[in-house]
């Protein structure tokens, strides 16, 4: 573990904050030079869209290449309203933000299905769209000629003053909001999206939504500098505003200065603006263009293969490795500050008491990949306070099953309650909230979060207001420590899930399902691959859910571990249910003998329960 770091040291490396920006602000006080502030203008408008993208692109995970259509639908929306109706540049602006919200939610809800290079595809294709929109859209836009902008009023004497501050003070804005956002239950299921969408979408976290207001605080901050932009120069043309450069200068600022950190797409902006004056610069003519796009390109390509987690992140570990007993992130910090609001703790599931019948019923359930029959018509059903096995041989349909069950399989055969409620139209976060979880063969755990933010990440319910609130609240932390040193995980609480055993990654990924307290659990082989001594203690975790009402759902080859946890079991074979009953009553069925146990198993199993 690292050493804590003072806080005279942390007032001193934040100290220099306060003081890049009385330098910012003091450039054109002191300076009249126009060339210095017109390639700030053009930093702080990198600067803005950087940070903007790196909400969605870096803290979610999802790659836009058309971003700067904000930049253009802003400036439009503000000249349009400054060209036709007069009105001021601040309500033009604005309105220009809010036009740009709007874009960026409907654009989200059509990519909400899209991952990878598909929502890069869509993205870049939005932009092109936008500008042949705004090319054959004459009338309003003024077409191929463009649209001039209606000449400020202002003191000729204050220069670039007009563009300048308001665009500093927008990159501030957007940085602090990029901040919070770090900080807030909003980042932690965006940096969960990035690492593992479907397991987060599993936890309760209405992923799509996330990624819905990470695009809208991105598109809104882009959208308003977007109306600066236009009156700073004067003149809009579709072809130079939804410019896929722009989209690329504010990708590259943001890979090179360090996606997924606060201040990299900042330090990116910073560098690219010098490099894209210089060529803008030195590069006229009418092949400008194209030598801009391959050279970018080609800076985008390198940093991508040569610095690819960013100059930031680097330089941070870089520092780890000469000083290892110095701070190596901000993590230690702020593990120590928590917000002091109290969050309401989980309550015991209200669904299900022990022996209170089934609480959970699947009927018909099916699946078909091709001409494989996966799941063919299985009933199940769980008793409340009960742990019942699910066996059977490799391939007979059992993590399948779970698929289906939980969501991340569609199918439009069978039906599934819980507590009564029809779930199989339901998404995976409407049945986690229902109260369903599950863990996985593999432990799947976020590398991005810590140990502890691992075991928070679940959601029971959806509420806007909490988004906002701090990442792990005072009484979730302590919640969350206390079920670590229950675990005897306590020392890692702020390491990341790397730094544990296979093992423990199980245990965690049984404490973060049950953290939400679900009404039905369902286990995927747990003590596969274990330790004897972090099975016996995973054997007691799960034997404390049924005394809270808990139906669990266990598939397991140990048959042993099986024996001593199962009141019933349902054997599995070729996708149907070949029998079900005690575990003494199928170990002496013929067909589960036939199909999986073996003669030697049932005589063991037949002779111990005599």
């Amino acid at each position: 573990m690292t050493q804590p770091t003072s806080p005279a040291i942390r007032t001193l490396r934040r100290a220099w904050i306060p003081a890049a920006l009385l330098a910012l602000i003091a450039v054109p006080l002191l300076s009249a030079n126009l060339y210095y502030q017109n390639m700030l203008i053009m930093t702080f408008l990198l600067a803005i869209g950087a940070s903007g993208w790196n909400i969605m692109g870096g803290y979610a995970g999802y790659i836009s290449l058309g971003n700067s259509a904000f930049i253009g639908l802003g400036g439009y929306t503000t000249g349009i309203l400054a060209a036709k109706w007069n009105l001021s540049p601040f309500i033009g602006c604005l309105a220009g933000g809010l036009v740009c919200a709007l874009a960026a939610a409907l654009l989200s809800l059509a990519t909400r299905r899209t991952r990878g290079m598909y929502f890069v595809i869509v993205t870049f294709a939005a932009l092109q769209l936008l500008e042949i929109v705004t090319t054959a859209w004459s009338g309003l836009t003024g077409g191929s000629e463009g649209l001039a902008m209606p000449v400020p009023n202002w003191n000729l004497d204050y220069q670039d003053w007009p563009f300048y501050y308001p665009l500093l003070a927008l990159m501030v804005a957007v940085i602090a909001v990029s901040w919070w956002v770090r900080r807030s239950k909003l980042g932690l299921g965006l940096f969960a999206i990035r690492d593992d969408e479907d397991k987060a979408a599993g936890l309760g976290l209405r992923t799509a939504l996330y990624k819905m207001i990470a695009f809208v605080l991105g598109g809104t901050f882009l959208g308003i500098a977007g109306g600066i932009y236009a009156y700073y120069i004067s003149f809009l043309n579709s072809a130079a505003v939804f410019d896929v450069v722009t989209s690329m200068l504010i990708v590259l600022c943001a890979l090179l200065g360090g996606r997924g950190t606060l201040w990299g797409p900042v330090l990116g902006a910073f560098i690219i603006a010098p490099i894209s004056n210089f060529t803008s610069t030195n590069l006229g003519g009418a092949d400008a263009g194209p030598i801009r796009l391959l050279l970018f390109g080609a800076l985008l390509g390198g940093v991508a293969l040569f610095l690819p987690r960013g100059v930031l992140p680097a330089i941070a570990a870089r520092l780890a490795r000469s000083a290892p007993g110095a701070d190596q992130s901000d993590a230690a910090e702020s593990a120590s500050t928590y917000a002091a609001e109290p969050v309401a703790a989980s309550t015991a599931s209200a669904v299900a008491t022990a022996g209170s019948g089934d609480v959970f019923v699947a009927t018909g359930l099916g699946k078909s990949f091709g001409g494989l029959r996966a799941v063919d018509g299985v009933d199940l059903s769980l008793g409340g306070g009960r742990v019942t096995g699910l066996i059977g041989p490799n391939g007979s349909g059992k993590t399948t099953l779970f698929n289906l069950i939980d969501g991340t399989v569609p199918t439009r055969e069978g039906t599934i309650a819980l507590a009564g409620r029809r779930l199989e139209r339901a998404g995976r976060p409407g049945r986690a909230h229902a109260g369903l979880a599950r863990t996985y063969q593999l432990p799947r755990l976020f590398p991005s979060l810590t140990v502890l933010e691992n075991i928070v990440a679940g959601e029971r319910g959806f509420s806007f207001a909490r988004l906002w609130n701090h990442r792990v609240s005072a009484s979730e932390h302590e919640r969350a420590s206390a079920v670590l040193d229950e675990l005897g995980l306590a020392a890692y609480a702020d390491a990341s899930p790397a730094d544990l055993s296979y093992g423990q990654r199980k245990l965690v990924e049984l404490a973060q399902v049950l953290w939400f307290d679900p009404a039905v659990v369902m286990l995927d082989e747990p003590a596969a691959g274990i330790s004897p001594a972090l099975s016996a203690r995973l054997a007691a975790m799960v034997r404390a859910l049924p005394p809270r009402g808990t139906a669990v759902l266990l598939v397991e080859h140990d048959f042993a571990f099986v024996s001593s946890l199962c009141q019933d079991v349902y054997v599995m074979a070729q996708g149907g249910v070949i029998a079900r009953g005690t575990v003494a009553e199928i170990s002496a069925d013929p067909a589960v003998v036939d199909a999986y146990l073996g003669d030697t198993v049932a005589s063991q199993t037949t002779g111990s329960n005599a």
